[in-house]
């Protein structure tokens, strides 16, 4: 991948234009999202009447403009929030009714990656990664073996002596994806992630994230970065005040003004 413009798309879609949903069974469906309501305690609505069906293996765009919802979304599928109505299954859970107990093991499955990289600052790199191997209980056989491996992967073998505050923003966000990576997750959500950096490492990020979801992990990526998502061509699903207003196989970033 390199730094390519992609055109802009001139044509607008409809509201609520999106794909014909296939039964789960036939397409592998590991997020399902069923006419998903949130509203704010001052009973504003975050979202409204969402559907969003995302396959095992994909990798997806989730574009929209601040307050459109993107975040709320991300929090949902998290379980750091719940509906106000409708249904949400990720990965055979069913967050409407998943017990308190079960929502660690249930995020074991599930890496996240943000904006402001969210690192342990009086730990090294190691440790960072490390950090994220021994909330899962592995031994430490298992993390002398896995830390290292996932370091070089996000091309930071070198650097595993490192405090955060020795690194670039650049190798800092490689950290964290690290971090998100070393317990071989199923979804990976990664929330603004280029956010802080510059065109390059942005590039670089993303380059990291396509090789992630090439082996096989499901990518949501939210994001402002139009020439990153117009260049990459991956389905794009875009938010306007709560709801979903196009849902594209493989498209650019739209504005809805």
């Amino acid at each position: 991948m390199g730094e390519k413009k992609g055109s802009t798309r001139g044509e607008r879609l409809a509201p609520a234009r999106g794909r014909r949903r296939r039964p789960a069974a036939e397409n592998g469906e590991i997020i399902s999202m069923t006419k998903v309501c949130k509203a704010y305690s001052t009973g504003a609505p975050a979202l409204k009447d969402v559907d969003l069906h995302i396959n095992r293996g994909e990798f997806v765009f989730i574009v929209g403009d601040s307050g459109s919802g993107k975040s709320t979304l991300i929090k949902l599928l998290l379980r750091e929030l719940t509906v106000t109505s409708g249904s949400i299954n990720v990965m055979g859970y069913d967050l409407t009714k998943i017990k308190h107990r079960k929502i660690p093991k249930f995020r074991r499955n599930i890496g996240i990656v943000f904006q402001d990289f969210r690192l342990l600052k009086d730990r090294n790199v190691y440790e960072n990664v490390a950090f994220a191997q021994r909330i899962v209980q592995k031994s430490n056989k298992e993390i002398k073996k896995n830390v290292p491996s996932i370091l070089a992967i996000v091309g930071l073998a070198g650097k595993y002596k490192a405090k955060p505050k020795q690194l670039s923003g650049g190798e800092q966000q490689r950290v964290a994806l690290a971090r998100a990576l070393v317990n071989k997750p199923t979804v990976l959500l990664a929330d603004e992630p280029t956010g802080n950096l510059d065109p390059k490492n942005s590039w670089e990020i993303m380059k990291l994230l396509e090789q992630i979801n090439e082996n096989g992990t499901t990518v949501l990526v939210v994001t402002h970065n139009r020439e990153i998502v117009n260049a990459m061509q991956k389905r794009v699903v875009t938010l306007k005040k709560g709801v979903i207003v196009s849902d594209e196989e493989k498209g650019g970033y739209i504005d809805e003004d």
